[in-house]
Formats: structure tokens, sequence, C-alpha cells
């Protein structure tokens, strides 16, 4: 893979904005987890604007949609492919980045709380469990990113590999150990964040199913990238390690998957 062509300063401008992308997604994230958990930020999901039970809901999966949508589509290969003609090569995951974090800040801002309790355990020593193994699902999410490439799954390697004048490294696929016990650990880090909870509200239960089924439904679309991306070496990959529930029987230590 070639270069990509830029002068030192437009070069720079482009790392500079890689830089802005992945300090917004940080700063957005950090936020999410204290919506998400009820904890420290001044707006969690049981706060916000009130609405009508059913405006509510009908305003909340259509954020929920976007945030789908936005994710499914820009990920997938024909949309790079189209969306490179405009945006430089090295600042496309990048700009991907911007616009989930876009999408996910939007979800949080404009969330219709939904208060009512569906459950909540009152034992003190469980519900610290269960707030533990919650936090513990988003310190998965982290663990996963970094044990592919953390840097490149959000855009700051390829500006930086921009910025010295190296070519885009070529996709690698890498199976480290998280990703020898499920194929997909960042999903089942968020799911565990997202449904181990000692209270849930209605609002929370809706964010949980809803987001559940985008990650059944998203799980498709990337597996079927990666096999048109590494064909028969992905399918075997399939066969030896599930996809989100681990079981007893492991991948051979072979090393290697890819970020989808």
């Amino acid at each position: 893979m070639t270069t990509h062509t830029a002068s030192r300063p437009a070069r720079t401008l482009m790392t500079a904005y890689g830089m802005l992308a992945y300090a917004a997604f940080a700063v957005v994230f950090l936020y999410a987890i204290g919506w998400v958990e009820g904890l420290v930020v001044p707006r969690t999901i049981d706060d916000g604007p009130t609405a009508p039970a059913t405006v509510a809901v009908l305003v909340d999966l259509a954020l929920l949609s976007i945030f789908a949508v936005q994710h499914s589509v820009m990920a997938r290969p024909w949309f790079k492919r189209r969306w490179t003609r405009l945006v430089p090569p090295p600042i496309e995951r990048a700009t991907y980045v911007l616009f989930a974090t876009a999408a996910l800040a939007l979800v949080m801002w404009q969330w219709r709380p939904l208060p009512q309790q569906v459950w909540d355990v009152e034992t003190t020593w469980v519900r610290i469990a269960l707030c533990v193994v919650s936090l513990g699902g988003f310190a998965l999410v982290l663990a996963s990113t970094f044990a592919i490439d953390h840097f490149d799954l959000f855009g700051v390697r390829q500006v930086l590999r921009n910025q010295l004048g190296k070519p885009a490294a070529t996709a690698e696929f890498l199976t480290p150990r998280l990703y020898r016990i499920v194929r997909h650990p960042l999903y089942a880090g968020f799911l565990i964040a997202f449904w181990v909870a000692p209270t849930m509200s209605a609002g929370g239960l809706l964010f949980a199913v809803v987001t559940t089924g985008y990650v059944l439904v998203a799980v498709q679309f990337e597996e079927h990238d990666l096999i048109d991306t590494f064909g028969d070496r992905y399918r075997t990959y399939r066969t030896q390690v599930p996809m989100l529930v681990p079981r007893r029987r492991r991948l051979s230590p072979a090393r290697e998957l890819s970020r989808p």
C-alpha cells in the first residue's frame, strides 16, 4: 500500500485531527461509563428531560437507531471505499471514531429517562459485587482493544504513520489470548456492563435490550467482512472459538486475530 501523498503541514493537520478525535472519544466514553452505571456524572440514564412513556420509548429508539446505523454503515468496506474519495485515507478511521463519538454523545444528551424500576437488589454485598462485575465488563472492552491494537482501532496509528511518511499498515489476522476464548470479547464486555446491574430501570432495560439486538446483528456483518478478508483462516477460527459465551474448547496457540 502506498503512502498518502500530502504536504507536511497537511499531514500535521491530519495528525492533530486524529488526536482530537481520540481525545473526544476518551472523554465521551468515560462519561458513558458513569451514565450507564449511575456514577459520578451529573446526568445518568435515569435522568434528563421527562416525557410520556410512549414518547420516551420512541425518542430513545430513534437515538439508538442513529447510533446503530452510523456504527454499522460507516464500518462496512463498501462505504469506506466510497468515503475515502472525500476523506483522506489516513483520517478515515479517526473520522469514523468522531462520528461514533458524536452519535453516543447525542444518545446521552437527548435520552428520555424511563426511571420505573424493573429490579432492585437491596443486599449491600450483592450490589457491590454486581457493580464490580458491571465495571469489569467495561474493563473487558478496553482490554479487548489493547489485545489487538487500541490505537489502530481508534485512528491514532494511521495518522502517526502518515505523519512519518510511512504507508498504511496492512490488516493482520491475530488471535491474542482474549480472542482465543471468544471471538468478540469487546461485545461480550459491553453486554456484561449493560445487563449486570444492581438496579435496572425501564430505560436501562430498553437500552440493554436494543444494544444486545444491535450486537447480534453487527457481529454477523463483521464476520462476513472478516471472511471476505481472510477467507478460510477466519472460517476455521469460527469453528474453534465461540462468538460471545466462552466454552471449554479453545483455539490452539496460533497467534492471530484482526480488528474488523
